[in-house]
């Protein structure tokens, strides 16, 4: 495949994505595009797919194009590229139109969702009710049913947890050696045994380097430290560059929880048998994808019914009413948005504020270069990438300065510049008083920003210790 002399602007925005970007993959090759969040790499896997335009009808030019016949796709939002609404009946709309016959189509589901790693008791579930990772699972089953010469993979394992991401990788490797790989991944250490060739963004979609996977490492280190992305040991010199964190002292107990439990559909989903909370700790919530991470936090924010005790300093939380201590920021930031620019998005809460406009301008423009969205203030959040869209869902929601900040996996898609400021803007927070609530299953967080880790294994609560004592323990 090859596209020559690309140009790209979508609608309502003066930025070119794209300025005569000529680029070729030849059958067979591992592919990472590599860059900033925002640059265009899930875009162009849109142009190069023909997602762009023959589905998505998006202003752009090129002197030559030449896509792939035979092509999966895994979206970087599982929820865009779903049909059905049983997870059974997604992967039989894919098997249907392979003219599968029907007495091996059941065999053939249990086959896919098995090579993914996708533990359902019954596949006949509602995609709905699935967790993001475990979706992230079933979008790899479907692409991989196609039996495709090309794949396409636009962040496949970004919300999977440590053990299901190493997996899903390993099964990619075994299943694609002879298949055409296009690959936008953060997470650099689970792919670089699969790739041969990098293909280097700078922040305007420019290609500023593009060969074998040694070459582009050794000898454009530097340039990927500019750029802010990933590469190997960032967190390492990030880690060291920092000096060394003091232990936080923690305020006294603001939340307390007894014999809590969460409910969807009258079916217990979450259960808290006993935990307490301090002012100014930073819990880091662990498990395995569906294991009730995401339902805990719905809990605590009231989003969904509830039973037992919940308080915070000192006042039972009941009925549904949203607990006005608590910020929440969501797995998936379209979610939360409710105004039709990145400015307003920002502003907000600011105007709720009854500050004026003058106010509001200099606040909002802090903030905006805090999170490097200045140059999208105009854009509709919705045109932004899922990095910019998490940004902008952060910057958001700490603005009201809650007592408790409630994030869920906010660093996927992130790069490293935007994934170390977001750190020190927490830790910043967690400074001045704010309790920190993080879902994640990013290891360097968990083990050293994080003061206590609650597991969360099969909608139950089972392990909650202090970090302290895991680190002198392991000494």
């Amino acid at each position: 495949m090859h596209v020559e002399d690309l140009r790209l602007t979508f609608p309502g925005s003066e930025k070119r994505m794209f300025n005569d970007v000529s680029l070729s993959i030849n059958e067979g090759e591992k592919v990472l595009l590599l860059g900033p969040s925002g640059c265009g790499k899930s875009t162009l896997l849109h142009v190069l797919s023909g997602v762009i335009p023959r589905s998505v009808d998006v202003p752009m030019r090129a002197e030559s194009i030449d896509v792939s016949d035979s092509f999966g796709y895994v979206f970087q939002d599982p929820d865009s590229q779903f049909c059905m609404p049983f997870v059974d009946e997604e992967l039989a709309f894919v098997l249907e139109n392979l003219r599968t016959p029907r007495e091996e189509m059941k065999g053939e589901i249990r086959r896919l969702l098995s090579e993914v790693g996708l533990e359902l008791d019954d596949p006949h579930t509602e995609i709905s009710t699935l967790s993001g990772g475990m979706k992230q699972k079933l979008a790899i089953a479907s692409a991989l049913a196609l039996r495709p010469d090309t794949l396409f993979l636009d962040e496949p394992t970004s919300l999977l947890d440590e053990g299901s991401t190493k997996s899903v990788w390993k099964t990619l490797k075994e299943i694609c050696l002879d298949k055409t790989l296009v690959i936008v991944e953060h997470k650099l250490d689970h792919v670089l045994n699969i790739i041969d060739r990098i293909i280097l963004f700078d922040s305007n979609g420019t290609i500023m380097a593009d060969g074998a996977k040694e070459w582009i490492l050794k000898h454009y280190k530097e340039t990927l430290k500019t750029l802010g992305v990933w590469y190997p040991g960032a967190w390492e010199e990030y880690l060291s560059s920092r000096q060394m964190r003091e232990i936080p002292s923690f305020g006294p107990v603001i939340a307390r929880m007894e014999h809590f439990k969460g409910f969807i559909q009258k079916n217990e989903k979450i259960h808290l048998p006993h935990a307490s909370i301090r002012k100014g700790e930073w819990i880091a919530i662990t498990g395995r994808n569906g294991a009730g991470k995401s339902t805990l936090l719905h809990s605590l924010m009231k989003f969904i019914y509830t039973s037992g005790t919940y308080e915070i300093n000192g006042i039972q939380m009941k009925g549904k009413k949203i607990p006005q201590e608590c910020a929440f920021v969501f797995q998936n930031p379209e979610l939360q948005f409710v105004t039709h620019t990145v400015y307003d998005e920002s502003a907000y809460s600011y105007r709720l504020k009854n500050l004026n406009e003058e106010s509001v301008e200099r606040n909002v423009h802090e903030l905006l270069q805090r999170f490097n969205l200045c140059s999208f203030k105009e854009h509709h959040p919705y045109s932004l990438s899922l990095g910019q869209k998490r940004r902008l869902s952060v910057a958001a929601s700490i603005v009201p300065k809650k007592e408790i900040l409630l994030l869920d996996e906010p660093t996927f898609g992130q790069d490293a510049h935007n994934t170390f400021e977001l750190i020190e803007m927490l830790l910043e927070l967690q400074r001045e008083g704010v309790t920190i609530l993080m879902v994640t299953h990013d290891v360097s967080i968990i083990q050293h920003f994080a003061t206590r880790i609650w597991t969360i294994e099969k909608g139950r609560l089972v392990q909650d210790v202090d970090v302290e004592v895991v680190r002198s323990e392991a000494l």
